[in-house]
């Protein structure tokens, strides 16, 4: 999955139940899991105001402008990225029932890019059921 860079929210809800829909389980578990230390998996109602309300959340915690000891020892600028999304952290596990993921009305299911950089992220899903 391509992001594009720091900020970057994009919706794998619609994936995830694909992939479920696919297994014919009916109930159990599917874990997501993003495949690197500067992006991370959460919920949130996927709208343009809480996206820029999360991106802003996340820079009031963690800001970008201040000095990082990760970028003194590699000199790329993310140290913050690193910061950023081991507070919110890399996988989720959700529970599903008769063939559906048991979210809210208004909850999706996303990955957030927090590197300074555009990604090409690798999920990893496992599902277990019945």
């Amino acid at each position: 999955m391509d992001t594009e860079g720091e900020g970057d929210v994009v919706d794998i809800t619609p994936d995830l139940s694909g992939l479920l829909d696919a297994t014919g389980l009916k109930s159990g578990l599917l874990t997501v899991f993003v495949s690197g230390s500067t992006a991370a998996v959460t919920t949130i109602e996927f709208e343009p105001g809480l996206k820029e309300d999360l991106k802003k959340a996340l820079n009031r915690l963690v800001p970008d402008d201040i000095p990082y000891a990760h970028d003194k020892t590699w000199s790329d600028g993310n140290g913050h990225s690193h910061i950023r999304a081991s507070l919110i952290g890399p996988s989720l596990t959700i529970p599903f029932k008769d063939r559906h993921l048991t979210l809210g009305t208004w909850q999706q299911v996303v990955l957030v890019e927090m590197d300074i950089r555009s990604r090409s992220r690798q999920l990893i899903i496992q599902i277990i059921g019945e």
